[in-house]
């Protein structure tokens, strides 16, 4: 027996809470929101709490290091932070992505899955973009992961993972028919790059892929000074669904929930009975080296 979900998604609006306490309530009254709106889990955008960067530093503008120096110290606190808004809300939270070392002294990209108890697992960005390499030094994570919920098995594929179709896939094969993908981005074509890889992987698997971004703009910020998008939820282009695949989607660049009712037994059935199969159809091994020819 599966279990339908009503999912609520964040177009999170950057903004400079002081300290961690007000990010907390910030915290609090966005999810106060999510719960009378019926949300079973909510869903923050990647490097949400990297708002929280320059008020760490004490300066009126942070520098790239200087800013993720803070974040990474402040990390436990933050995680904190949200698992106790977490358990005061009640909900499943994944409440975006954050900074944090490692014991091997590495930095990486966490998003936290936290239930109603504040019990947490975590997905770690595994392809990091030129920004998180070249200049914030942010290292690639653990392989792809799936979770068990009250709604059966679902993913995360943070931001550029999710352009990446074997990242999705390796959850798929494991069970997942959700796959969250929180993202940041600072320009319309990074936006479009997650969307258009979203609605993608989505078809590819026959399953529901959704999207949502931090937005507004954040002078003060080296990592988030300039955030567009718009939430959405992508499921197959077939039979039961949209035309489009659109099942949900936001006002742009606007803050905002976002919410969607997915039913994992539509993804069973469109599995079983879609005018196509990719599901069922993506290729079982890899194709030999393409042989250049010429017409004849």
């Amino acid at each position: 027996m599966t279990t339908p979900l009503r999912l609520a998604l964040l177009q999170y609006p950057v903004e400079r809470p002081d300290s961690v306490a007000a990010f907390g309530a910030k915290l609090d009254r966005w999810l106060d929101e999510a719960r009378a709106g019926g949300a079973g889990l909510a869903v923050l955008p990647e490097y949400a709490c990297v708002e929280l960067g320059a008020a760490l530093t004490g300066l009126d503008v942070a520098d790239e290091a200087t800013e993720l120096a803070a974040m990474v110290e402040a990390a436990p606190q933050i995680l904190e932070a949200m698992r106790a808004a977490a358990r005061r809300a009640g909900l499943w939270l994944l409440p975006g992505t954050l900074p944090m070392r490692d014991a091997d002294g590495m930095i990486r990209n966490r998003a936290p899955l936290i239930d109603p108890e504040g019990r947490l697992a975590s997905q770690d960005k595994h392809a990091m973009t030129r920004f998180e390499r070249e200049r914030w030094g942010i290292s690639a994570g653990t392989s792809p992961a799936v979770f068990e919920t009250p709604w059966g098995l679902i993913g995360v594929s943070i931001c550029y993972d999710v352009e990446f179709p074997k990242h999705v896939r390796a959850q798929v094969e494991a069970g997942a028919w959700l796959v969250l993908a929180p993202s940041c981005t600072d320009t319309m074509h990074g936006f479009n790059r997650v969307r258009v890889s979203a609605a993608a992987r989505a078809v590819e698997n026959q399953c529901f892929v959704a999207i949502t971004p931090t937005v507004g703009t954040a002078p003060w910020s080296a990592a988030l000074d300039v955030n567009r998008g718009f939430a959405a939820v992508f499921g197959p282009i077939d039979r039961g669904f949209p035309e489009d695949g659109v099942l949900a989607r936001g006002a742009l660049d606007m803050p905002q929930w976002v919410f969607a009712d997915l039913d994992p037994a539509r993804i069973e059935t469109v599995r079983k009975e879609g005018a196509v199969f990719n599901h069922r159809d993506w290729p079982k091994r890899s194709f030999n080296k393409p042989q250049v020819t010429r017409p004849a």
